[in-house]
């Protein structure tokens, strides 16, 4: 990968993973840092080009974060987006100035085609613009590359450095050409090769886990049979076969059936060495009356490490942990504001284990997005339903039954949402919805079923269309499934007399209920 990735620094916008997404999409590997990496790490790890990210901060400010100056002397080519063409003309002691009105949104730029960002490119194309500041002047040894009605330096560049700059955002599809601009970038001043594509990562991923791990070590993996430790597990699996253990916690909230389909592909297609524990019992004890969501996550999170942990001394050879890490997960780990983030999603991965267990980590899909996890999985022959199938959450259907949780609510929603996943996927785009489920109330309606007054339980459908779960949209589903839907829970499902749709975005709202 030497001389042939892209380094990004963060420096906290929004966009920032976009930028990583749309590099790889041009078979470039891309990767997100924190905005201090030093210009010495960077001088060692030899990126073919440098970016600087967009962010939230305004130069002026007393606490903006800044990159190491260095990183201009490296000889590396350095493209600044937003927040980091600002930040490149402090650099260069060029003048910075609060605009005199605020751009946001669609701007029609005019470029020179002349600059390598734009060739082949119309000479004036509608951007996508998000700053309050900015260049007022060139720094010495920068040209304005573009302009728009408000902002005289829209783009800068300084060619004998390959040093550019865009005061716009090329990875938004707001931006025409956006992705022209990124390639040119890529393939005409940092000259890389276009070459990284999956079926090389899961080769150099195998041969890395086999140098971890050794001849003779092994391997405990915590399986939730979702997407990410799926494709884990086949990856070590393939690297050490039988050296690995898979321990599969059944905490009794489940979708339905998913306790036998992880057995059997995991044991009897794949023939891993699964180990899969009944602590449903033990769950409902530990959730019996409890109804405020953020004690049920807690219990759930606290039980899951007992159970797990209980399992992991059973297997006194293993000195590595593996974990379904994947970049999102990593990216949230630090902030453009220095130090490590408190917000990643404690119920990914295996953390807080007992200090008795020293495990080295094994997450070989740490540098990967959501979609390259699956695109791996298709390359190692995995099942599509299982790497097709949406997300879901850490703490299973206990958040997904409003008031307490017992054995005889999870068996309601399971049947529920059973009919649900059946009828969705029926329809032509299922695979382009984010997210599709049941969630039961906890309040009973009056209804009538063969001329007889029932007081049952309230069922509510919830469907969402989304990218990254950032945001989201509720699905204009047809009107046609949602009467099956409701049907057949209310007919087939004994203890549901009534269906709602939630029609709630996100935000206000979010995707699950609690």
């Amino acid at each position: 990968m030497t001389n042939n990735w892209i380094a990004i620094l963060d420096f906290g916008s929004q966009y920032t993973q976009l930028i990583a997404r749309r590099i790889r999409e041009q078979q470039v590997y891309s990767e997100i840092l924190p905005y201090n990496t030093t210009a010495a790490t960077l001088r060692e790890r030899q990126p073919a080009g440098i970016i600087l990210s967009g962010g939230p901060n305004s130069v002026f400010a007393e606490n903006s974060p800044l990159c190491d100056p260095k990183i201009f002397d490296l000889n590396i080519p350095v493209l600044g987006i937003c927040y980091g063409m600002q930040l490149t003309a402090r650099v260069f002691d060029a003048a910075v100035k609060a605009g005199t009105s605020r751009e946001y949104g669609h701007t029609t730029i005019t470029v020179k085609p002349s600059c390598k960002l734009f060739e082949n490119i119309p000479e004036q194309l509608t951007v996508w613009m998000s700053h309050g500041d900015q260049v007022a002047e060139p720094p010495p040894g920068f040209e304005i590359a573009a302009t728009s009605k408000t902002c005289a330096v829209a783009a800068m560049r300084n060619p004998a450095k390959f040093f550019y700059a865009l005061q716009f955002h090329p990875e938004v599809v707001h931006t025409q050409h956006g992705t022209e601009i990124l390639r040119n970038y890529l393939f005409k001043i940092c000259k890389c090769a276009g070459d990284w594509k999956i079926a090389s990562f899961i080769e150099e991923s195998i041969a890395s886990i086999k140098r971890q791990v050794g001849e003779e070590n092994e391997v405990i993996l915590g399986l939730s049979g979702g997407v990410d430790s799926s494709v884990v597990a086949a990856l070590i699996h393939r690297a050490i076969d039988k050296r690995l253990h898979c321990i599969f916690v059944d905490h009794g909230l489940l979708r339905y059936g998913e306790d036998k389909q992880v057995k059997e592909l995991f044991e009897a297609k794949l023939g891993m060495d699964l180990h899969v524990i009944d602590a449903r019992e033990r769950f409902y004890a530990a959730l019996k009356g409890v109804t405020d969501p953020e004690r049920k996550r807690k219990i759930i999170g606290h039980e899951f490490i007992e159970v797990f942990a209980e399992q992991a001394r059973k297997f006194r050879d293993s000195r590595f942990l593996a974990q379904g890490t994947i970049y999102p997960d990593v990216i949230e780990s630090f902030n453009p504001h220095g130090g490590p983030s408190e917000t990643i999603k404690s119920h990914h991965n295996v953390g807080g284990l007992p200090p008795d267990l020293h495990f080295e980590l094994i997450e070989p899909l740490r540098e990967l997005f959501k979609d390259e996890v699956r695109a791996v999985g298709r390359e190692m022959g995995l099942d599509s339903q299982l790497l097709d199938r949406q997300p879901f959450p850490g703490p299973g259907l206990a958040v997904r039954i409003l008031g307490e949780v017992n054995a005889e609510r999870v068996n309601l929603l399971q049947q529920a949402d059973l009919r649900v996943q059946e009828e969705m996927s029926k329809l032509p785009d299922y695979k382009d919805i984010w997210q599709s489920f049941a969630i039961l109330l906890p309040i009973n309606s009056v209804g009538v079923m063969g001329d007889q007054r029932t007081y049952e339980n309230v069922c509510a459908i919830r469907s969402v269309d989304s990218i990254d779960a950032m945001t989201a949209d509720w699905s204009r589903l047809p009107w046609e499934t949602l009467a099956r839907i409701s049907n057949r829970i209310i007919n087939e499902v004994r203890g549901i007399n009534r269906v709602v749709y939630d029609i709630s975005s996100k935000p206000p709202a979010t995707i699950e209920w609690e």
